[in-house]
């Protein structure tokens, strides 16, 4: 077949792709035969949109495909699928090495040479995200997506749902694991939101696999990538790509014995919230397996970005950002669920009030911030103190605490040693009411007895003290 000739009657941008077959069932090289016009200009067309993106800007036929983009383990086995197991390929798709999305077709093609396969490659680039394109795909993938997407939008308990999601992901896939990972490259950090483990697998749950050292092993997902928009090793051929582009996470998943893993970022406005991946998977299943979560991924990032900033909005909302502990409204909002039966109340608690003594001479002396430093050490004497109370800073310098379930002996003792720290001009001061309750009482008439008790203790420091009186 004249190849060149035949590609010439494309329109789109189109070129002929070769894939030699071994005799084992693998492959050997990937070359690109031939190209139509539209083709070879978005090589060598230095405004073309994808120019810049190319290793080398001059097309000279029958090279291999690696002579203009990087070694890509999916786009090899998207044309070893097409070329030699006849399959029509069809994907769109972004990968992150690029700045625009590709709407890809392969047709395969017949082939005179036995030990050769052949197809089509039609591109079409977009820069923005197409939504009927990335619907048009096939109606076993679109089934499993319409799935995640009910549950997502239905949950009322995310990290439940979640769980489900990956539990029916894994179930698709074959595998005997998959998870979803979060990320926190700014800390460093790294947290399983959800696992599946086939019950008869050997393959250790992740949470063996997070201490330290392990983000160095995230971290290097990305290189490992390579600028495609995931990673698919399913033979021991990917496993040696793998081996030489990580040696340390190839080290790790034979050890666990790994031979199979697809790896996908999960990202929203171009940052990587975590990842999603199965390992041992069905491998006679990768094309769907690549189509179902190249879409999956897409609305798990975006549901965990949706989840992840209302957590910042609650902790804004309930948190004081100075100190760190609970604030006046997060205060307000328990009493209230409490005494309107929102949440039970308990049978035995304590309050306490603990006002802080001088902030306002430390203000006025040395400056707020100064003052502020005195407000976070004594919302951390507090947390040091009373570890499993609820500590809440009710207003400027006055705090609050919940006690539940704790004996009084021991708050009482813990106060008093507060109290007599106090003293001590040197140390952080505080005035101090305590009430405890064992009978399930009004928390809101023991919160104004133990204020009570605390202006009296404030009083009587002051009484001992007169010196004091405006420290």
């Amino acid at each position: 077949m004249d190849f060149q000739k035949y590609v010439d009657n494309f329109e789109p941008m189109t070129c002929i792709i070769s894939i030699e077959k071994l005799e084992n069932g693998g492959y050997g090289d990937i070359r690109i035969v031939a190209g139509n016009k539209a083709y070879v200009e978005s090589i060598e067309d230095p405004h073309h949109v994808s120019s810049s993106s190319m290793l080398n800007n001059k097309f000279v036929p029958n090279s291999l495909y690696e002579k203009y983009i990087p070694k890509d383990l999916n786009f090899e086995d998207s044309v070893y699928s097409c070329a030699v197991k006849k399959k029509i390929m069809h994907t769109y798709i972004h990968p992150e090495r690029y700045d625009f999305w590709i709407n890809m077709v392969m047709m395969p093609l017949k082939s005179d040479d036995p030990n050769m396969g052949y197809c089509s490659y039609s591109q079409e680039l977009t820069i923005k995200s197409d939504a009927d394109m990335m619907a048009n795909t096939s109606a076993e993938t679109a089934s499993a997506v319409i799935k995640t997407c009910i549950k997502l939008r239905s949950t009322e308990n995310f990290t439940e749902t979640m769980n489900e999601i990956i539990c029916d992901i894994r179930e698709l896939c074959g595998a005997d694991q998959c998870c979803i990972l979060l990320t926190d490259f700014k800390e460093r950090e790294c947290s399983v939101l959800a696992e599946s483990v086939y019950d008869e697998s050997r393959t250790r749950r992740m949470d063996f696999y997070i201490k330290e050292g392990f983000f160095d092993v995230v971290e290097s997902w990305k290189n490992t990538i390579a600028g495609s928009s995931c990673l698919i090793v399913q033979d021991e051929k990917d496993m040696q790509v793998l081996k030489e582009r990580n040696p340390v996470w190839y080290a790790s998943l034979n050890n666990a014995g790994v031979n199979s893993v697809v790896l996908f970022p999960l990202k929203h406005n171009n940052e990587v919230l975590g990842y999603i991946w199965a390992v041992n998977f069905d491998i006679e299943q990768t094309s769907k397996i690549k189509d179902t979560l190249e879409i999956t991924s897409y609305f798990i990032a975006s549901e965990i970005a949706n989840y992840q900033l209302l957590n910042k909005l609650e902790v804004l909302s309930s948190v004081d950002l100075l100190t760190g502990i609970y604030n006046r409204n997060a205060m307000n909002n328990r009493v209230f669920n409490i005494t309107s039966g929102r949440e039970p109340s308990p049978q035995q608690f304590g309050i306490i009030f603990a006002d802080l003594n001088g902030l306002k001479q430390k203000n006025d002396e040395e400056g707020h911030v100064e003052g502020d430093k005195l407000l976070k050490g004594a919302a951390a004497l507090l947390k040091e103190t009373f570890p499993e109370c609820e500590i809440y800073r009710a207003g400027g310098d006055e705090f609050m605490l919940i006690a539940i379930d704790v004996c009084e002996r021991v708050l009482k003792e813990r106060v008093e040693k507060l109290r007599k720290d106090s003293e001590n001009p040197d140390n952080i001061s505080f005035a101090l009411g305590l009430y405890c309750d064992d009978n399930g009482g009004d928390i809101r008439a023991a919160m104004r007895t133990a204020d009570e008790r605390m202006y009296e203790d404030k009083k009587r420091y002051y009484g001992k003290y007169p010196e004091r009186k405006h420290r």
